[in-house]
């Protein structure tokens, strides 16, 4: 069986940590921050969605988001997925490209400039592995 989040709570928490981990990050942060690809990630199971952009001038790290579509830009990617799909990918478990064409991803906007990001975001998953070991070893795969 695979490994779920306890409550909707608990998956937010786990996705700030992974934003935060992206932002601070010393090579990756500043790299998101240039690439500047605004994305829309909506997780189908818990009827949640997350906006992502580079921070602005004034706003602290790297990178800004929130959890709503109540916001001022306009995502260039928009992304669709399970919690258990993000868990996998952010672990580097799920190939996204693989995952787009199996549906488990359903992709639109400009798709090409999010799959440029992967090779940046590679360190997250061992970063994000050590964050659910500490904190939320459940969601190990």
């Amino acid at each position: 069986m695979a490994p779920e989040f306890t409550s909707t709570e608990q998956f937010r928490a786990v996705i700030d940590g992974v934003m935060t981990l992206m932002s601070e990050d010393p090579a990756m942060g500043p790299q998101l921050r240039e690439a500047d690809v605004p994305q829309r990630f909506e997780f189908d199971d818990l009827d949640l969605v997350v906006n992502a952009r580079a921070a602005r001038e004034g706003e602290g790290g790297n990178l800004h988001w929130e959890w709503s579509d109540e916001i001022d830009w306009e995502p260039k990617v928009r992304l669709t997925m399970s919690s258990e799909v993000a868990n996998r990918y952010f672990q580097g478990k799920e190939n996204v490209p693989v995952a787009i064409a199996r549906r488990r991803i359903k992709a639109g906007g400009d798709v090409k400039s999010a799959l440029a990001l992967i090779p940046i975001t590679k360190p997250i998953y061992g970063l994000y592995r050590e964050m659910l070991e500490a904190d939320y070893p459940q969601l190990v795969v």
